[in-house]
């Protein structure tokens, strides 16, 4: 699967993208990650990608022309029907673990735009047909951080990526309580302990105490 991230800054992917699970599976091709600056696209030799908002108010809104033409670029390299385009945005349809699952079933290749200041000119999401999706009830700097956010979930739906299925945490029981060595930790002189039934090897009433404490 390919995410393809318009934005004005790439560098911000770097130190997420080469650690841990995403960098592995990058390097093992399960996912690939590219980037379109809109910067490349402008027209104006200082390469300014935004303006002040028709109608006042405060902020500025970014061009539509530079991303689109980086959209055009990324969809001369898929080349692929299966494709979706996604503006980022907080006023967008609510990111889950479901949306990113459709995503990895029906999509070979995702556009990923990030929007910065006031937002990105409206006409934008009329021309691509874009979707607006938003990760939570909260406004960020920036589309970046959401962009992060939608590929690790959804890398993380495709097959190989965790090396085993079973490591899908939305797959199995949430717990809101796990344990790990030493059975008995003491701080400030008192011990915390393991729970006896997670010691006991009984798997039945080891999924009895997991129920109980389902997040």
């Amino acid at each position: 699967m390919t995410f393809h991230v318009i934005t004005i800054f790439p560098r911000m992917f770097q130190s997420y993208l080469s650690d841990s699970i995403l960098a592995r599976a990058i390097k093992e091709k399960k996912i690939t990650v590219k980037f379109y600056n809109p910067r490349d696209f402008t027209k104006d030799k200082h390469k300014k990608t935004d303006d002040r908002p028709y109608g006042g108010g405060p902020g500025m809104v970014m061009y539509a022309e530079p991303i689109i033409r980086a959209v055009e670029l990324a969809k001369l390299k898929t080349k692929n029907s299966k494709l979706k385009t996604i503006v980022l945005s907080p006023g967008g349809k609510k990111f889950t673990n479901e949306y990113a699952r459709s995503l990895s079933k029906k999509y070979k290749d995702v556009i990923l735009i990030s929007g910065r200041y006031e937002g990105i000119d409206a006409r934008v999401k009329k021309i691509l047909r874009a979707e607006e999706v938003s990760i939570g009830d909260y406004v960020l700097t920036g589309g970046e951080l959401p962009a992060m956010v939608l590929i690790d979930a959804t890398a993380r739906q495709i097959k190989g990526v965790l090396g085993k299925a079973a490591s899908i945490e939305e797959s199995r029981i949430p717990v809101s309580e796990v344990y790990t060595r030493p059975e008995a930790f003491e701080y400030k002189g008192k011990k915390y302990r393991v729970p006896k039934v997670l010691l006991s090897g009984n798997p039945k009433e080891i999924d009895k105490w997991k129920t109980k404490r389902t997040k």
